[in-house]
């Protein structure tokens, strides 16, 4: 069987028949009136078209199947989106059937023999096979490849559509005509006629003719924020409302062309460059909006260069995307975020693909060398460590998934298990009932963070200075515990491996701490210009 990260992604879609009346927007920034060409329209069209095209296919079939109590590992067989690969064990994420499997499998076959969806090719499992979803599967992938806009007139690297790599993951252009007016770069000529670094400051105070750039930022120290991460820093969440029936409505799918076109990932609420208000009520905030606080004059300097998969030994692939001139633009705060897949793979035996503090060595000064060459004078980069994943075993085996919830029939023991059988997990040496072997994950872990801790010590470069900062999730744990939160709660229920938005923002906030306390000079000024920047300016053009 392969990966059923194709299946889950279409699964949504077979549940958005009764939801055919709806037109809510996609995200609550809406962009409707920032795109007048109608892009945005045409994406939820066809999104829209896709979810109806999908139902008409293949709901018949599985509401004859469903009703004849047929469970969703019969079904996903029966309708060839799942196979058993000869001389490969059979995964399932439910009990077996009572009968024999190949005698249910062969009466499930038969109640749905004549179904016209059985002859669309199911070839490794890749639901973008499907006609329908070649054009949105292709979009994605250009995105993911690139790790740029896929929307960019001027090609500067930023965009005023938000997904496809838009401005959810870094700051919204302000002139996408002009390939020199992006977040960022030093103003040009104080922006006396327009904005060239989109921080929503130009032009001259009548009062005393000096320009409102010069007057408000000149000597603020601006600076902007820059991840290089993992899905982990994207922020990667499957809502739980998408696949648990109990919890559906009539909004539940509102975000759902928003996730797809952001490869499920969520990085406009991340811990990093999250601008957007917290959907979990938590009154942290991100790195970013901390450091527009601290200094208006940061506004919209956020980039989000993380991906699904990352590691050190695949950033070169995608750094080329990160957008900064050394001449042109202000310094940047980076943080090197590489937090679990050199330890983490679906293997079946996954240790002899770990990264080796070695191999991590060498891959990181690669990256380092790289930054010095093409960051500002007078930025930062923080180098930040690897977790402690056993926190997921200990406290996730023995509870039940978001599937098994109604029929107490499916722990997130039984779902590692599955994902193990698949060798699809994201974690196979952390999700696993192997004590030993989650063990040595860790201590690999310790060791690479180790590698970390001793470059940061010891080597220097021409244009930033080099931190380490520790992976605090046993103290963020305490914390949680303190406000009347189970440690579970900070794992994303649906994949069971994921930092969630609670978690991500409160490791911001013990970063921020701790750099606020022994590197200050890191967030550089508190600018006492803010009160007027909001005066005249207002929310400075929004995000």
């Amino acid at each position: 069987m392969k990966s059923p990260w194709n299946i889950l992604l279409v699964t949504p879609l077979f549940l958005l028949l009764p939801l055919r009346t709806s037109a809510s927007p996609a995200s609550d920034d809406s962009p409707s009136t920032r795109n007048p060409n109608g892009h945005t329209c045409l994406e939820k069209l066809f999104l829209k078209t896709t979810c109806y095209l999908v139902i008409e296919m293949f709901g018949p079939d599985i509401i004859k199947l469903l009703s004849t109590d047929m469970n969703a590992d019969v079904v996903c067989h029966t309708l060839k989106f799942c196979k058993q690969d000869p001389g490969q064990p059979l995964c399932h994420l439910y009990p077996l059937p009572k009968e024999a499997w190949k005698f249910t499998l062969e009466k499930a076959r038969q109640i749905v023999k004549k179904s016209p969806a059985l002859k669309y090719s199911r070839s490794s499992a890749d639901i973008c096979s499907l006609p329908f979803l070649a054009k949105i599967c292709q979009k994605i992938k250009l995105a993911i490849k690139n790790s740029v806009p896929f929307k960019d007139v001027d090609s500067d690297k930023y965009s005023v559509f938000p997904t496809l790599r838009g401005y959810h993951w870094r700051g919204r252009d302000c002139n996408d005509s002009n390939k020199m007016a992006y977040p960022g770069r030093r103003p040009d000529n104080w922006d006396v006629h327009e904005d060239s670094n989109c921080n929503g400051i130009w032009g001259v105070d009548p009062k005393d003719g000096i320009p409102y750039e010069k007057k408000f930022c000149e000597g603020s120290q601006p600076r902007g924020i820059i991840l290089l991460g993992d899905s982990a820093g994207a922020h990667f969440h499957i809502s739980p409302e998408w696949i648990t029936a109990s919890q559906m409505s009539l909004k539940s799918f509102v975000n759902l062309p928003t996730a797809l076109t952001n490869e499920l990932n969520w990085p406009q609420i991340s811990g990093a460059t999250g601008f957007l208000d917290s959907i979990s009520g938590i009154k942290e905030k991100s790195i970013y909006l901390r450091l527009r606080k601290r200094n208006h004059c940061n506004h919209r300097d956020y980039q989000n260069i993380s991906r699904n998969g990352a590691s050190s030994q695949n950033l070169d692939r995608f750094i080329e995307s990160l957008s900064r001139d050394p001449l042109l633009d202000h310094p940047a705060i980076i943080i090197y975020a590489m937090i679990g897949n050199d330890v983490c793979n679906g293997k079946a035996d996954p240790v002899p693909e770990m990264t080796t503090p070695k191999k991590l060595y060498s891959s990181v000064m690669k990256t380092l060398k790289y930054l010095n060459s093409h960051l500002p004078n007078g930025s930062h980069v923080i180098l930040y460590g690897l977790p402690n994943g056993t926190f997921l075993w200990d406290n996730l085996h023995n509870r039940y998934y978001p599937l098994g919830q109604l029929n107490k029939d499916v722990t997130y023991a039984h779902f590692y298990s599955f994902l193990n059988c698949l060798q699809v997990s994201p974690c196979h040496s952390w999700m696993s009932s192997n004590k030993t072997l989650r063990n040595l994950t860790s201590e690999r872990a310790k060791q690479l963070s180790n590698t970390l801790k001793n470059i940061a010590t010891s080597q220097k470069f021409t244009n930033f200075d080099l931190f380490y900062a520790d992976f605090d999730f046993q103290e963020v744990t305490e914390e949680w515990q303190k406000r009347g939160g189970e440690p579970w709660q900070l794992i994303e229920p649906v994949d069971g491996f994921h930092p969630n938005e609670v978690a991500l923002l409160l490791l911001a906030d013990r970063l921020w701490k701790k750099v606020e306390l022994h590197w200050p000079q890191v967030l550089g000024k508190e600018n006492p210009f803010n009160p007027q920047i909001e005066q005249v300016f207002g929310d400075q053009g929004g995000h």
